[in-house]
C-alpha cells in the first residue's frame, strides 16, 4: 500500500523547491541591470531569450552582487557583462577600472626605473604642468618624440638635450616624458647623473658596478638628469659616461638630458675641468661630441617653480 506521508513530505518538499526557484526568478528579472538590458536588446533577442538563458541571467546577478559585496568572484579582477550571442543571453567578464588601474601602475613601476630620484616622480604627469607659451614648443616636440617612437621604437631618434635656468621644470618635463612612455609599455630609466656618480663609487666595493653601468647604458629610453649639477672625475667622465653614451651611440638608443648649462659651457665650465688645476679641453670635446649625436639642444626658460 502506498505510504501517504513518504508521498507528502515528497510534495512539500518539491513544493518548496518550485517555490525557491520562482523567488529567485522574480530576484533575476528584478535586476535594474537585466531589465535594462532586456530593454535595450529587445530587437536582437529571441523571443524566449529570457526563458532559454535563465541560468545566464542568474550567473550575472549572482557574481555582480558578490562583487558589490566586496566578496569577489571566480574571475578575480573582472565583472560579468551580459551580452547577445546569437540571439540569445551570454555573460561576458570584463576587466574592472580598479583592475585596470592596479595593472597599469604595475606596468609604470616596472617599466619605469630611476636612479637617485624621489618615488613621487613616477606620478608626474604633462597635466600637471602649467606651460608658458615658450615652454608649450618644448612639450609639443616632447609630445612628438613620444608619438614618433611609438610608432617605430627602432627607428633612430635624437632625444633632446634640454637646458635653462633652476627650477623651470626641465625633470619634471623628461618625468613626464617617462611617465607616458612607461605606460605604454616602454622601459625608460631616469637617472640623476650627480647620484648615480656617488652609487658608482659605493659599487665598486660590492662588485656591482658593471652591473649599474650596464642597466643604465642599455635601457631603451635614456634620461640623464642634472648634468653638470656636480664637479666630475676623469674617471666618471671617460670610463662611465663615455662608455655609456658610445653605446648608446652605436646601438642607436634615444637619449635625453637635462643641465642647467648650453652645451658651450657644459664642456668648457665642467666636463673640461676634472680637478685643481685639471683641464682636459680635447677629452671634454670628445664627450660632447657624443652628446651632440645623440641630443640636439633645447632652451627651456620659464619661472623658478620651486620657490
Amino acid at each position: 500500500m502506498k505510504n501517504v506521508g513518504a508521498g507528502l513530505k515528497t510534495s512539500l518538499q518539491q513544493h518548496h523547491l518550485e517555490a525557491h526557484y520562482q523567488e529567485l526568478l522574480q530576484r533575476v528579472y528584478a535586476d535594474p541591470d537585466v531589465q535594462q538590458f532586456l530593454q535595450e536588446h529587445q530587437a536582437e533577442l529571441d523571443p524566449q531569450a529570457k526563458e532559454k538563458s535563465t541560468s545566464k541571467l542568474y550567473e550575472f546577478v549572482n557574481e555582480k552582487q558578490k562583487l558589490q559585496a566586496g566578496n569577489g568572484n571566480f574571475a578575480k579582477g573582472y565583472a560579468p557583462q551580459l551580452v547577445v550571442s546569437d540571439h540569445l543571453i551570454e555573460v561576458a567578464y570584463r576587466p574592472t577600472p580598479e583592475f585596470l588601474e592596479q595593472e597599469r601602475q604595475h606596468r609604470l613601476q616596472s617599466n619605469f626605473k630611476t636612479v637617485g630620484m624621489t618615488p613621487a616622480i613616477k606620478q608626474v604627469n604633462f597635466e600637471d604642468y602649467e606651460p608658458t607659451p615658450d615652454q608649450e614648443e618644448v612639450i609639443i616636440k616632447i609630445l612628438d618624440f613620444i608619438e614618433q617612437y611609438e610608432a617605430d621604437p627602432k627607428a633612430n631618434y635624437k632625444g633632446l638635450y634640454l637646458y635653462g635656468p633652476f627650477g623651470v621644470g626641465k625633470t619634471f618635463l623628461m618625468a613626464a616624458m617617462a611617465h607616458r612612455l612607461s605606460d605604454h609599455g616602454i622601459q625608460t630609466t631616469l637617472v640623476h647623473f650627480p647620484s648615480f656618480a656617488v652609487a658608482l663609487k659605493n659599487a665598486i666595493g660590492d662588485h656591482t658596478l658593471q652591473d649599474k653601468v650596464d642597466q643604465v647604458k642599455q635601457t631603451p629610453v635614456l634620461i640623464i638628469d642634472d648634468l653638470g649639477a656636480d664637479s666630475m672625475s676623469a674617471w666618471i667622465r671617460d670610463d662611465v659616461l663615455g662608455v655609456i653614451l658610445e653605446y648608446r651611440m652605436q646601438h642607436q638608443l634615444a637619449t635625453f638630458f637635462t643641465s642647467n648649462f648650453s652645451m658651450d659651457k657644459l664642456a668648457t665650465e665642467h666636463l673640461a675641468v676634472t680637478g685643481k688645476d685639471v683641464v682636459d679641453p680635447l677629452k671634454a670635446q670628445r664627450l660632447m661630441e657624443r652628446i651632440k649625436f645623440l641630443a640636439r639642444p633645447v632652451f627651456l626658460n620659464g619661472n623658478n617653480l620651486r620657490n
